[in-house]
């Protein structure tokens, strides 16, 4: 799964998640991508297992670009601690989706063949999200 090898910090605030993205909603890779259409936290887990399942629909015959990295921690307290004490130690690594931001990328193989594998893809998402086409 994916998480960084270091971080500056260990936690980090929760924020809010405004606006559209701004950068990485582009197809800048390959020929055919999934675009989100809402805010969202999407774990290491959820864009593993997107990986994988277009991974193993096309076989060896693509390339596949993962477009978000989860950087960021999401900390909880153990079960049954009083409160008090703190914030609570990091269990995952959460990336932060905004609309309009591309997801995965693809090429190297049919259109039919992508649009199903990233539809696959997609199921594994929390959110909507769109196939697209680069021009």
């Amino acid at each position: 799964m994916l998480s960084p090898k270091r971080t500056r910090f260990r936690k980090q605030h929760r924020g809010r998640m405004k606006g559209v993205s701004q950068r990485g909603n582009r197809i800048s890779f390959g020929r055919y991508g999934l675009q989100a259409l809402e805010p969202a936290w999407i774990t290491a887990r959820q864009i593993e297992a997107g990986r994988r399942a277009m991974t193993r629909y096309v076989r060896r015959g693509a390339k596949i670009w993962i477009r978000i990295f989860p950087d960021k921690p999401i900390t909880m307290r153990t079960a049954e601690t009083r409160m008090g004490s703190g914030k609570g130690d990091p269990k995952y690594w959460i990336s932060v989706v905004k609309p309009g931001r591309i997801l995965y990328e693809m090429m190297g193989v049919s259109e039919i063949v992508a649009r199903r594998a990233i539809s696959i893809a997609a199921h594994k998402m929390p959110i909507r999200s769109q196939f697209i086409i680069s021009k």
